[in-house]
């Protein structure tokens, strides 16, 4: 017995020296074997200490001819192995996602100088300014394609430019992040909810008016409403008139429930004409609302859906009655059809069904319809005639459903969620489908045939928190405006305008 603890405790000495050895000359005599098998020279800094520097790009995946090694990872441009260190620990210069977020911003970096280098793409093979205008003479495109063309053409040459925006107080907004924006109907204001430094959350509305070339100056409306509750949904309400008020859904708080609150636009305007008073702000409380919606249909008029944990509200803002309908998942999206007496709901189980508003909520038979994604709903839009829905998922999947037939007729791909609740921005007048992904990237799709038109790297380094929110429009500042896409990301706002 003590012959055998002996042998183990020289083996561990031998071990130890083994390993010492190891990472003294492992740079240059270990691995040369691998490195001579992948073809790679030898560094003229092998002799160093693995543990002292750090890899500047991609990972082994990017090098097919290198043998991947379980627990180093290979650098290209130092050409040499480093050891793979647990992600546990924060002191760890080297980890996996250390190693991914500095192939991302490599990535977002070359995208933001090809930008820069290349004033004019092109969305599609064989298809320019000159091209297009010569088919069109042809005769090879009718009007519709010819528009359709034209618009994916002008959406690839977009420009990034800088908001200046003019406030009553400049110095929150150096301090306060963009958290979301909304444009409304008209796209002549863009509602916006602010990440306070202190904590918490403030809203402002900016007047798009003196959004023209080459200025591109606004203006901040700010309102000392404030709270300390997340925004988990919004949308535009109309109750007096067009977009009138903003619906929010808000987070409970400690003993505080969650609620519905509908916030008059009139409150952020300072000089009212005569006579004309500022609405009042009105709260139902909903506790934990995941999603809102307000109704334009006339047989819901004046109403407001919210979608909650296995339960779907469509309240009265005149009479406060409610319905209620029961469902098996949590409500993460809502839109009501105009024409239709329908509301379309988005869940986490990845069903997306129906409610016909006719149907009392003790009836039965009120799901009209029914779709099924393979992960968690996190947008629904349906377009202009109600006969087709896009839907986007947390597995990154975007689908364009037929409703008369329930079948996906489209995908579009390259969207990146896995998680989060992200919107999706659907324009028909201009044939384009635009979604942020996780990756903070934004991207523009064809409507028509799912063509990738466009892909735009975020200004900041990609982030969790920082992931941009935007907001398209055919007529960004109103009636006379051109068609462009708006980005705030922390404190900035970005204008892409049709050149």
């Amino acid at each position: 017995m003590h012959k055998s603890s002996w042998q183990s405790r020289r083996h561990r000495r031998r071990g130890q020296r083994h390993r010492a050895w190891f990472w003294r000359h492992g740079s240059n005599e270990s691995f040369s074997n691998c490195r001579n098998d992948a073809g790679a020279q030898q560094s003229p800094q092998g002799s160093s200490d693995g543990h002292g520097e750090a890899p500047s790009t991609s990972s082994t995946a990017g090098n097919s001819s290198v043998p991947d090694l379980p627990g180093y990872y290979f650098d290209p441009e130092k050409k040499r192995y480093f050891r793979l260190l647990p992600g546990h620990n924060n002191c760890n210069p080297l980890t996996k996602e250390s190693i991914r977020q500095k192939e991302m911003e490599r990535k977002r970096l070359k995208l933001l100088e090809e930008e820069k280098q290349q004033g004019k793409k092109i969305a599609r093979l064989g298809f320019n300014t000159s091209s297009l205008l010569q088919k069109s003479k042809l005769g090879f495109l009718n009007a519709t394609s010819y528009c359709r063309l034209a618009h994916e053409l002008r959406v690839s040459c977009m420009q990034r430019k800088k908001v200046q925006i003019q406030s009553s107080d400049p110095s929150a907004l150096a301090s306060d992040q963009f958290n979301l924006i909304m444009a409304d109907t008209n796209s002549d204001r863009l509602f916006t909810v602010n990440d306070v430094k202190v904590g918490g959350s403030k809203y402002g509305i900016i007047s798009l008016h003196g959004l023209k070339t080459p200025t591109f100056r606004v203006h901040m409306h700010e309102n000392l409403y404030f709270t300390n509750r997340k925004v988990n949904a919004m949308c535009w309400a109309s109750l007096n008139h067009l977009d009138s008020h903003v619906l929010l859904c808000l987070m409970g708080i400690a003993e505080t429930p969650g609620c519905a609150t509908l916030l008059p636009t009139s409150l952020f305007v300072s000089n009212h004409a005569a006579g004309d008073r500022p609405g009042m702000l009105c709260s139902f409380r909903i506790p934990g609302a995941w999603s809102c919606a307000w109704s334009l249909n006339i047989q819901a008029n004046n109403c407001f859906s919210t979608g909650l944990s296995r339960r779907v509200l469509v309240t009265s803002v005149v009479t406060g009655h409610r319905q209620s309908f029961g469902t098996s998942s949590d409500v993460l999206t809502q839109q009501f059809a105009v024409t239709a007496p329908l509301l379309f709901n988005g869940c986490r189980s990845g069903e997306i069904f129906a409610i016909d508003l006719r149907c009392q909520n003790q009836g039965k038979g009120w799901k009209a319809t029914r779709l099924f994604h393979d992960s968690a709903v996190t947008s629904v839009q349906i377009l202009q005639e109600e006969q087709c829905l896009m839907a986007s998922d947390m597995a990154g999947t975007i689908k364009l459903w037929d409703l008369r037939t329930t079948k996906c007729i489209r995908q579009y791909a390259g969207h990146v969620n896995e998680y989060a609740p992200l919107p999706l921005h659907v324009h028909e007048e201009e044939g384009i489908v635009v979604a942020v992904g996780q990756d903070c990237y934004t991207r523009i799709w064809s409507l028509h045939d799912g063509q990738l038109l466009r892909t735009i790297p975020s200004p900041y380094p990609t982030s969790k928190a920082d992931i941009p929110s935007v907001a398209f429009s055919s007529r960004l500042g109103g009636t006379r405006g051109a068609p462009g896409l708006l980005m705030a990301v922390r404190q900035d706002l970005y204008c892409f305008s049709y050149s």
